[in-house]
């Protein structure tokens, strides 16, 4: 894919629309047993599934699902996806993953959180943004409270995920909080 499919561009990383030619990278992409574990993902996945999710999400209005890409040489390292879109009340859910262990803890996904709720906020006229956290995540519940996310409350022994049950953390965003925070 070319730069020319860029939706939303930062410093080192941008955003860009997932596409049927992307099933086999995304497939391989969240494979792996820590990104299948920070994401709760417990069912095993198919090409063909990814393929027909690629093609059901591009015809869905209430999610944007984009990938992130490096600006320095393209590579895909993740996605991101703000989704659940209610338009009648301006809320959304945000959810975020970068595939490779190599690409975490680099800025990259702080960098695309902050994209991507620009883009809620200024471009999709959100009022609040949410998100979930497993309770054993701590680097990405970390990240979202110094972007400005607020912890709503606690879902208690919500996953059971490798013989345990895990709480998740809720978090929000309002509209004035992130322009307050970044708009100034």
């Amino acid at each position: 894919m070319n730069r020319h499919s860029e939706l939303v561009t930062g410093e080192k990383v941008y955003l860009r629309p997932l596409n049927g030619e992307d099933a086999e990278m995304y497939y391989h992409m969240f494979y792996g047993t820590e990104v299948r574990r920070l994401t709760g993902t417990k069912k095993h996945i198919t090409k063909e599934q990814i393929e027909n999710y690629i093609a059901r999400k591009s015809g869905d209005d209430s999610t944007v699902l984009l990938l992130i890409a490096l600006k320095e040489n393209d590579e895909v390292i993740g996605d991101i996806a703000i989704q659940d879109i209610d338009g009648d009340n301006r809320n959304a859910n945000l959810r975020i993953a970068i595939g490779d262990e190599r690409h975490q803890g680099q800025g990259y996904g702080r960098e695309a959180l902050l994209l991507m709720l620009d883009y809620g906020f200024g471009i999709l006229n959100l009022h609040r943004i949410e998100l979930e956290v497993y309770s054993y995540n701590a680097r990405a519940a970390h990240v979202y409270e110094s972007i400005g996310f607020v912890q709503e409350g606690v879902r208690r022994q919500t996953l059971f995920y490798n013989h345990e049950y895990h709480d998740v953390i809720m978090m929000g965003m309002l509209e004035s909080e992130y322009r307050e925070r970044y708009l100034k």
